[in-house]
């Protein structure tokens, strides 16, 4: 940084002045002013600050389905399972640093539409986990009593 000749302040050296509206907001606060992942979006556009609500939301529910999914069938080869999993994971990190870019955003409504999203992709993917367990212990079971 260099000291502007026309200001008290250092600016920056592609010219830009520190005292401009892109200071980051360091509390919570509500509002559609906020810049979510990119430099002017949502651009205090309602339509646009609902799509980065929803974008978050999903986000955080696909980390958690990712988070909590066997992907990987007994009997498929070890290097192939292992390339998927490293897939799942590179896209699984991914996510998760998106979504904590964009809490950094300190606007509520993005805080809580990670919360909510982490909160239902858990949910989802735990009951769905209990039911395939309770499918197979079912299948078990009935073979059990059909060998009596």
């Amino acid at each position: 940084m260099y000291m502007s000749p026309n200001q008290d302040m250092p600016s920056m050296p592609n010219g830009t002045d520190n005292n401009m509206k892109s200071m980051m907001q360091m509390s919570f606060y509500w509002g559609t002013d906020a810049t979510v992942l990119f430099s002017g979006w949502p651009h205090n556009n309602v339509g646009m600050y609902i799509l980065a609500v929803i974008f978050v939301f999903l986000l955080a529910m696909a980390i958690e389905v990712l988070s909590n999914q066997p992907l990987i069938k007994p009997g498929t080869s070890p290097l192939l399972g292992g390339l998927i999993q490293a897939i799942v994971h590179f896209f699984r990190i991914s996510f998760v640093y998106m979504v904590m870019l964009a809490v950094m955003s300190f606007n509520g409504g993005i805080f809580i539409a990670a919360v909510v999203g982490h909160t239902l992709g858990f949910f989802i993917a735990k009951s769905r986990a209990l039911a395939l367990a309770n499918r197979e212990e079912d299948k078990g079971s009935s073979s059990v009593r059909n060998n009596v």
